[in-house]
């Protein structure tokens, strides 16, 4: 099920308060990304971010994606208190409504040289188009199954390294993608990027788990980071978009 976001002219998957599973532009509108050179912290990355969607003549409210990278993983009480320090600014932005969350989300952490701090390494908005073709973004997810109990009770395969519980955390996030996916209609061969998020070595199920599922279609950007969580192992997220920038 997908719900509109008028005021950002883009639909999206509800999911949790900290973030929805993704955005697709309106008909009549189009996904810009737009990479930040070098990540930039929180509030000075908001800030950017403000001054670039309003420069382009667009709402605050069309802010419909981001990419976070974060210093090191979180525990779930961590994770919490930081989700609610980042939705304060999206409640200013006549975005989050203290229940609803829009805007769709990977937040991870680079192994090695990671950022002092939370910071932005990519966003995305919607802005006027004639361009027919539909584009969105799907939110990063890890082997952990949706539900309100801990990681630990939802983590697939939990502190399983072992090539059978690689092999199905990836099939299981892999899954994910194409369900959030096929919320909007779309489907593998749809995705213009997709990026994973780990330490581990998925070379012995990229073939079968990725490449024949149609995962690699674009390629596949892998990012040497572990997902936001302690003891999630592997994360994806991937996208439709046609236009984007690096600044």
């Amino acid at each position: 099920m997908t719900t509109d976001f008028v005021a950002g002219n883009y639909r999206f998957i509800p999911a949790v308060f900290q973030y929805s599973a993704g955005a697709a532009a309106s008909p009549g509108f189009e996904i810009e990304r737009v990479r930040f050179d070098k990540p930039v912290a929180l509030a000075e990355g908001f800030a950017r971010i403000a001054k670039y969607i309003q420069a382009a003549g667009r709402p605050l409210t069309s802010f419909c994606a981001c990419e976070l990278r974060s210093p090191a993983a979180f525990t779930d009480e961590g994770f919490r208190n930081f989700n609610l320090h980042y939705v304060k600014t999206l409640a200013e932005w006549g975005i989050y409504d203290g229940t609803t969350n829009p805007v769709a989300r990977s937040n991870v952490c680079p192994e090695i040289d990671p950022p002092a701090e939370p910071s932005f390494h990519a966003f995305s908005f919607t802005r006027p188009s004639g361009n027919t073709t539909p584009s969105f973004v799907i939110a990063g997810s890890g082997e952990s199954l949706e539900g309100g109990a801990t990681y630990a009770e939802r983590t697939v395969r939990y502190r399983d390294l072992s090539p059978d519980g690689l092999k199905e955390k990836v099939s299981y996030v892999v899954g994910a993608m194409e369900k959030r996916m096929g919320e909007f209609g779309f489907g593998w061969r749809d995705a213009t990027a997709a990026q994973t998020y780990t330490i581990h070595d998925f070379h012995p199920v990229f073939a079968e788990e990725l490449v024949r599922r149609g995962a690699a279609r674009s390629g596949l950007t892998w990012h040497f980071a572990r997902p936001p969580v302690i003891d999630l192992e592997y994360e994806m997220d991937c996208r439709r978009v046609l236009r984007e920038i690096v600044i």
